[in-house]
């Protein structure tokens, strides 16, 4: 299972639009169900205004219908040798719709990964109850 997940990983690196960064980004998001949503970087000029693989893939499964509570990983694939984490935005973005356990699995080109559950990924999140 982890090997078909890297290798769908690295696949979808050949969709990243990262003419900038050159540093292609993947993620595959599954849900509780089996369905599987796929997710690149997309970057632009301004660089802000782009979107990161990890929301792309959350964004096309609320568009498909599914909810907060409805997720049960995400696999993460950064281009290069090293395994990378996802960055805050996306954080914080798996914070307001993931559980506490989902399984985060960061993976590097290499296949080497790492796992995280949100909760060790963010043990101080932000959240609504913030708001006041």
């Amino acid at each position: 299972m982890i090997s078909m997940i890297r290798d769908k990983l690295l696949a979808l690196h050949r969709n990243s639009y990262s003419p900038y960064s050159h540093f292609p980004v993947s993620a595959i998001l599954i849900t509780k169900d089996g369905r599987e949503y796929y997710g690149v970087n997309v970057e632009d000029a301004s660089y802000r205004a782009g979107a990161c693989a990890e929301r792309v893939a959350i964004f096309s499964a609320i568009a498909d219908g599914c909810k907060k509570g409805d997720f049960k990983e995400i696999n993460i694939m950064v281009s290069g040798g090293n395994v990378g984490e996802p960055c805050f935005v996306c954080r914080q973005m798996f914070a307001e719709l993931f559980e506490e356990d989902i399984v985060i699995r960061c993976f590097a080109t290499t296949g080497e990964n790492r796992v995280f559950t949100l909760s060790e990924l963010c043990p101080h999140p932000f959240n609504s109850e913030d708001l006041g």
